[in-house]
């Protein structure tokens, strides 16, 4: 697929009034959640030759000291949960969603174990990176993630950042190289950037040395611009060999997720033949604005948080599981 540099675009505007309420709605969780404190001071009691006046915990001659009362219970991940789709609402109608994205349950203690799906082994894969499209799952949740890097629409971070959609980046250094600080930022918002090639070659054409070059040279740009060596991979177009994962593999990647289905502004387009969401699929988008394809990126998002949304799936976050 050919990847098309953009400018910056902004297609939703930013509505003061809808700010100013999410901010006070914000506010009020906030302070929901904070206990008042009872107020220190001195010892108390009597002196020690046991006729004195008694003094209070204020310091005060002639007052018991106050009883403090019963300590409030930890806040529970449901109810951190509420307060977060409150919130959640609000953005929702703002940005133009059809219905209010799901809560994802909480993130398993122990992620589960991913294997190489059947029918994407290579030979002699033992010991190579898993790839997947699909994280075994039970839970009725899907994983977002975007390619590539071209398009840097400042309204989707703003988007994503308010409607709390974690999602997962995949990023090539020759769309990226422009405006590393957009990325930065994005990582700064808790989003995750991966390893998708420094200059998205077809992979299997090229040689064991050439494609070091294209994945360990994004692994050490990754590092040098954001602090840290990815662990996930994904090839170009999905493409890939055996020296492809032994490469990526000898730099530090652990696991390559590929995608059952692939988000559109105007469209899904599906790998499974029941053309239908299952329970871990991992979703793929692009970095693209409207000169590659039919609409923004918040269009983009409004189309697939609604498919994803009235399948009765939430969006959770890949790293967590993989």
């Amino acid at each position: 697929m050919q990847l098309v540099r953009q400018n910056e675009k902004s297609v939703v505007k930013w509505h003061r009034k809808g700010a100013l309420v999410l901010a006070a709605l914000l506010a009020a969780a906030v302070a929901s959640g904070c206990a008042a404190t009872p107020e220190r001071g001195g010892g108390g009691g009597e002196s020690a030759a046991g006729g004195g006046p008694v003094e209070s915990a204020t310091g005060r001659q002639g007052e018991a000291a106050p009883q403090a009362g019963p300590g409030r219970a930890p806040e529970t991940y449901a109810q951190k949960v509420a307060k977060k789709q409150a919130v959640r609402a609000l953005a929702a109608k703002r940005w133009g969603l059809a219905k209010t994205p799901l809560a994802a349950p909480e993130p398993p203690v122990v992620k589960p174990r991913v294997t190489t799906r059947q029918g994407f082994e290579v030979r002699d894969d033992a010991g190579l990176p898993p790839v997947f499209t699909t994280v075994p799952t039970k839970e009725k949740i899907v994983f977002l993630t975007m390619d590539d890097g071209a398009e840097k629409d400042p309204e989707l971070l703003r988007m994503m950042t308010e409607l709390d959609i974690p999602y997962s980046a995949f990023l090539s250094d020759y769309v990226t190289n422009d405006d590393y600080g957009y990325f930065k930022k994005m990582q700064r918002l808790g989003v995750t950037l991966n390893n998708h090639t420094l200059n998205h070659r077809y992979l299997p054409g090229l040689s064991a040395a050439e494609q070091e070059r294209e994945i360990c040279g994004q692994q050490e740009k990754i590092l040098k611009h954001y602090g840290k060596r990815p662990t996930l991979f994904r090839p170009p177009y999905g493409n890939y060999n055996r020296d492809t994962l032994v490469v990526a593999k000898s730099c530090g990647i652990t696991a390559v997720p590929l995608w059952a289905s692939e988000a559109f502004p105007d469209r899904m387009e599906w790998r499974e033949w029941d053309r239908d969401l299952h329970p871990g699929d991992i979703v793929l988008t692009h970095f693209r604005g409207k000169g590659d394809w039919k609409g923004s990126m918040p269009d983009m998002i409004r189309r697939v948080m609604k498919t994803i949304t009235d399948k009765g799936y939430a969006v959770a976050k890949l790293e967590d599981y993989v």
